[in-house]
């Protein structure tokens, strides 16, 4: 379960960061300028990938490992 979660986090924090970078320099990269319905709010979305990722890595340090 932990490795699941930092797993996730991870992609949710390069998705993050390319988005952001996406958004600032228009280098093509990421999904989530590809999904028509986040038009307008890639800024958004990327933070809250960002955040997601935060809690997901913090989710799986609270993880009891075996």
């Amino acid at each position: 379960m932990r490795q699941l979660l930092e797993l996730l986090g991870f992609l949710a924090l390069v998705q993050g960061v390319l988005g952001l970078v996406h958004e600032f320099t228009d280098w093509d990269a990421g999904f989530v300028q590809r999904i028509g319905v986040f038009d307008g709010y890639e800024i958004f979305v990327s933070v809250a990938l960002l955040v997601l990722a935060g809690a997901l890595f913090a989710a799986a340090e609270s993880v009891r490992g075996p």
